[in-house]
């Protein structure tokens, strides 16, 4: 734990507002910015591997420009049969996905790194990996497709918007942490900033 009485500065390496939303849920005083980073996998690579690799660099590129600060960053990766799925971008790409997914289950890996850059840093790197069990509603064409107009889940992968009507196309949902399949594990996350010293409650 750092000896710094003074709370770190925390950033959130991410573009997702998701993600922020959720990390608002913990009453921190936070900063988003958004790394420049590669993210296409690897060659080869393992979609655990993927997750872990990118949510390191995320928050390593933006460490590199802020010293002194509790950086997080966070990816997420859904696989089907060991195939990575990604976001669909679009309507005709989602509605595909829904269809080769309907009645199976799909695994989501969301990597996070918690990454202290303070010299006095007792865990300068912090990563873990929660895995969500996702199993998908054998639905008909015309309700994937009247799920995809109404909520537009073009930039989640899977095109599961959990958090919104997303939760409908789904029939069980298996995970240690309840905010991982949304992108940020919050289970994970707090045990890490308890770790580097963040307080939640004080009196």
């Amino acid at each position: 734990m750092s000896s710094s009485s003074t709370p770190p500065r925390l950033i959130l390496g991410s573009s997702s507002i998701y993600r922020r939303e959720l990390l608002s849920r913990l009453r921190l005083p936070f900063d988003v910015m958004t790394p420049d980073i590669d993210e296409t996998p690897l060659a080869g690579e393992q979609p655990e591997a993927t997750a872990l690799r990118l949510a390191q660099a995320k928050a390593a590129a933006i460490a590199a420009q802020m010293p002194d600060t509790l950086v997080i960053g966070s990816d997420q990766v859904a696989t089907l049969d060991g195939r990575q799925i990604g976001k669909p971008g679009n309507h005709a790409n989602a509605l595909q996905q829904l269809q080769t997914m309907r009645g199976r289950t799909v695994v989501f890996h969301t990597a996070l790194c918690l990454l202290d850059n303070r010299t006095d840093a007792a865990a300068p790197l912090q990563i873990d990996n929660i895995r969500t069990r996702v199993t998908f509603r054998d639905l008909p064409d015309a309700e994937l497709d009247a799920y995809l107009r109404a909520e537009q889940p073009y930039d989640c992968a899977g095109s599961a918007k959990n958090e919104g009507l997303g939760i409908a196309i789904l029939s069980s949902v298996e995970s240690s942490d309840p905010t991982a399949l949304t992108g940020l594990p919050l289970i994970a996350l707090t045990s890490m900033l308890r770790r580097a010293g963040v307080a939640f409650f004080r009196d």
